[in-house]
This record gives C-alpha cells, structure tokens and sequence, in this order.
C-alpha cells in the first residue's frame, strides 16, 4: 500500500476501517480534499436536543446547585453532574459512534480540532448539559466555511458565553434589578473572561500584539452579550447592561454600534495576520509535528490571509505542503484519538456502551468534553507519554483483543490497516504470538498503532 495512503488514513484522518486504505491509495490527496468540500450529518446526533431545548432547564439546573451549597452537601458538582450525566453520556456516546463510522475522517478530525481551539469544558457544572450542543451548533455546521462566521458562531453560542462568565459581565456601575427569578447568577460587574480568551487563544495567540488595556475595552465591548431567560434561551443581547460609548482596540476605534460594535471587532481579529499566523500553527502542530515546521506555518497563514480566512482553502494548503507527507507518523495519539482508531478497526468494538467508553478515557486522562482549561488538551506527544497513561492503553488492548481477537487474524488486520507502514518488527512479534488474541492485544499496542 502506498505511503501517502497511510499518511492520508492515519494523519490527516482517524485510523483506517476496513476497506478504508484501499478506498484512498487511489488518489491520497484526492480523497482528503473531497471532504472538505460539505458537511457530513452523522445519524448520531439526530435525537440529541439543541441548546435551546436544554437551557429551558436552566433555572432548575441552577436552584438544584443552590439548594447542594445551602445545605452543606459534600461533592456538590458531583451532584449536580450526577443529575445531568445522563445527557452527557449520550452525547459521548454520538460523538464517538461519529468518528468511529464516518466515511469523511479528515472532516471529523477538522471538527475536534476546532472544537479544541474553542473549548467549553464540562469542568464547569453548568456547562454539563450544552457542552455537546455547542459543538453541534456553532462548530460542526462552519468546519467548512469562513473562519469569522466560525469565530461569530463560537462566541455567541451560550456555552461560550456561560463558561467564561460573559453572563455576569455588566458595564461598570451597573446596578441589576431585583432578578425575576432568584436561581439566575446577578451580574457582577465587568469580567474579561471572554475577551481575554477570545484575544489569547482564540484569534492572535498569546504574542499577537494585544495589551492589557485591549482586554479590558473588548470586555466593555462585549458587556451586553448574554444568555436568555427560559423564555428566550439563546444567545441575547441586553443593551442596557452595555457599555455604550466608542472603544480603541488594537488602535482602531469602533463607533457605538450596540451589539455591532462587538461583531466589527471580532470580524478585524479574524482578518488580522496574528490570526492567521496563530491558526496556521496550531494547523500544523496537529496535523504535522509537535514542533511546527516554518516553511509550512507560513504557507497556510498566506492561504488564510489571502483567502480571507476560507477554511477549505487553508485545508488545501495544508495537504499542499510537502512537509506532511515527508514526515513519518510521529504523533503519539492522544487517548481519544487511540480509542476512535480502535473503534474504526473493529468493528465489533463499536457495541461498547458510551459509560464504558467514557470511564476508559478518564482512566486514561482525557474524559470527553471535560478539557482542563480553556487552552483545551494539550496538542503535542509529550502530553500522552506518560507511564501510568500508556499502562492504561495496554491494558484495553489486552480487554479488547480478548473480546474480539478470536475472529480477527492480527497480522491481516496490520497489514490492512498500515499496509508498507507497519515495521518488521511489529509484523515478527504479531506472527509469533501464541493466539490472534494475543496477536491483536500487540498489535494495538504497537508502537505504529500509538501513532498517527
């Protein structure tokens, strides 16, 4: 099997189903670029509710947490994660058996890593119950469009806004009237949360020229932009807890424009060259090296510069350049990314229940949708070389080949699934092995498997 195929399959996409390497050897580049072209809709999602269904729950969510404090209840956000988990299983539970199944991987890889970059964390309780809806609505549906309109999507999505506190966020000497309902959080005053990661991680990265006087006006700017009531719930925008007035950001100034004003400055951070620069090299720390080669780096921040931040066409410059096809796999995949490819060559995997699935990826560091920090999880082999981490993957190797090893022959499945990639080495052990139990449980612990 050609090389490039094995890149195509495994780099850019999630590991090879069956039959998968093949269909790609054709045209490796071909077969990558076709998916970037629509969107796929993945049965999965279809039963899960959209946002604005769950936020109607709100104040419920809300008063049952209030009620944890006020009675001195020990593991409150157990609590209250106890009560909403079962939406969240389901939502591993799609998201997986999506990229387990998909036919367009390099799509759904696209789809992680952006919903990486903009993370809203389940580490905070009430995001528990839209942390899967925000990935759905203001992710998936602008993985191939403008990155502005992925920007836009992201910052107005209530996740975004309830994660980082953009709820709380008034103009200063704003004085909240009594609260309608007493289980909504009052406003607190100016929070630059979102600004600050909007700037940071989000647009021109942490050396894109922005000062701290920059934060604090686009917070001002962003004062207004909110969550609606149970009535309304969505993304709203409350002008009187709005900061009117012209702001200087970056050292241009915006005209008060109500909720434009905010948009005008989210449009300018996405056309800014730190942007491009700042998303080219995430791009090509993901999909090519943990150190970012530069010559690639500066070849898609032009593709994202001239094309106005057309995602499709950075994609393409990012297949375009040589450095991803020169390099070997030498990512260490992280513990999602092992599962799903896992999931992808074998079948029969996929009849794990999504608490198990779920359980096994805590064990092994990385739970789904419960990324540490806004900064997301972290993007480079070092972050998943640890010991107890790689025992953990052992042993579901070990787990999984005994459910299913009695029906695969190993050896095949390598050559099927890395076909010139897998080394001699790996080939010898998985040949001399005891049983095709045995077989699998090393073969899906070897060092090409570990790796994309």
């Amino acid at each position: 099997m050609n090389r490039e195929a094995v890149i195509a399959v495994h780099r850019f996409g999630l590991g090879a189903a069956p039959g998968q390497l093949t269909a790609a050897a054709g045209h490796p580049r071909g077969w990558l670029a076709a998916q970037t072209k629509y969107v796929a809709e993945h049965a999965a999602f279809a039963a899960l509710p959209p946002s604005s269904e769950t936020l109607k729950e709100y104040p419920r969510w809300i008063a049952s947490l209030r009620t944890a404090r006020a009675d001195g209840m020990r593991g409150i956000e157990d609590s209250f994660r106890a009560f909403l988990g079962p939406g969240l299983l389901q939502e591993v539970g799609a998201r997986l058996s999506a990229a387990a199944t998909t036919q367009a991987p390099f799509q759904e890889r696209l789809a992680l890593f952006w919903a990486n970059h903009f993370t809203v964390s389940a580490e905070k309780p009430v995001i528990f119950a839209v942390v899967g809806s925000f990935e759905r609505e203001a992710i998936r549906p602008h993985v191939g469009g403008y990155f502005v309109d992925l920007l836009m999507a992201t910052t107005k999505h209530p996740a975004m806004i309830l994660y980082l506190d953009n709820n709380l966020s008034v103009k200063p000497g704003f004085q909240a009237p009594p609260a309608a309902n007493p289980n909504f959080p009052r406003p607190s005053g100016l929070n630059e949360n979102l600004a600050r990661e909007i700037l940071e991680l989000h647009t021109l990265g942490v050396n894109g020229g922005y000062s701290q006087a920059d934060v604090t006006t686009f917070a001002r700017v962003l004062t207004g932009w909110t969550v609606g009531g149970p009535a309304n719930p969505g993304f709203a925008f409350v002008g009187r807890r709005h900061d009117a007035g012209s702001k200087t950001i970056l050292g241009r100034t915006y005209p008060d424009e109500g909720i434009a004003q905010g948009e005008a400055v989210l449009r300018d951070l996405a056309a800014h060259p730190a942007t491009a620069q700042h998303i080219a090299t995430k791009l090509v720390r993901h999909f090519i090296a943990d150190e970012p080669p530069a010559n690639a780096v500066e070849r898609i921040a032009r593709s994202f510069r001239e094309s106005g931040g057309h995602l499709p066409t950075v994609y393409a410059a990012l297949l375009e350049s040589p450095e991803a096809w020169n390099a070997p796999l030498a990512k260490l995949k992280s513990p999602i990314e092992y599962i799903v490819s896992c999931l992808r060559a074998i079948p029969e995997a996929r009849e794990a229940k999504p608490q198990a699935l779920f359980f096994t990826l805590r064990e092994m560091g990385q739970r789904p949708f419960f990324a540490p920090s806004p900064q997301g999880w972290p993007d480079t082999s070092a972050a998943w070389a640890g010991a107890d981490g790689l025992w953990k993957r052992i042993e579901w190797a070990g787990a999984l080949a005994a459910r299913t090893g009695s029906r695969i022959d190993p050896l095949v499945l390598a050559q099927q699934s890395y076909g010139d990639a897998l080394t001699e080495p790996t080939r010898i052990a998985i040949s001399r092995a005891e049983s095709r139990q045995q077989g699998l449980a090393l073969w899906l612990a070897s060092p090409e498997f570990q790796r994309r």
